[in-house]
């Protein structure tokens, strides 16, 4: 059974930054695409990055372009998410995800395109 437990999350002020982590554990996958997404209240669920454990290589959306930087340690399972430069519309619930499979394709974005899922972690971002 792959579990995935994200972990970092709190309160920063805008400007600041954190960094959150994902632990993958139940698994034996040669390689996964991985990724983050994040949920604001009313708003839907949406993906802001991902990494091919094969490779590295990495996808980015829309205002998280050039302040986060996904990153993984395969050695560890875990994935990570440096946020920089924070502002309350960061402010959410990031979850990772994380599929099995030989790259991250180009549905990268759809949450249909990973089975597995942590609870997420709450990142609040105050003016």
């Amino acid at each position: 059974q792959v579990q995935l437990m994200e972990s970092g999350g709190g309160s920063v002020q805008a400007g600041g930054s954190l960094r959150l982590s994902c632990t993958a554990s139940g698994y034996t996958y040669s390689t996964v695409c991985m990724a983050w997404f994040r949920q604001a209240p009313g708003k839907e669920r949406e993906a802001i990055a991902c990494i091919f454990s094969g490779d590295g290589s990495t996808h980015y959306y829309g205002s998280v372009k050039g302040r986060f930087t996904i990153s993984q340690d395969n050695a560890k399972k875990t994935l990570y998410l440096q946020m920089n430069s924070l502002t309350p519309e960061d402010s959410a619930m990031y979850y990772c995800a994380a599929e099995p499979r030989s790259w991250c394709s180009g549905s990268w974005r759809e949450e249909v395109e990973y089975r597995f899922w942590g609870r997420g972690t709450q990142v609040t971002v105050s003016s």
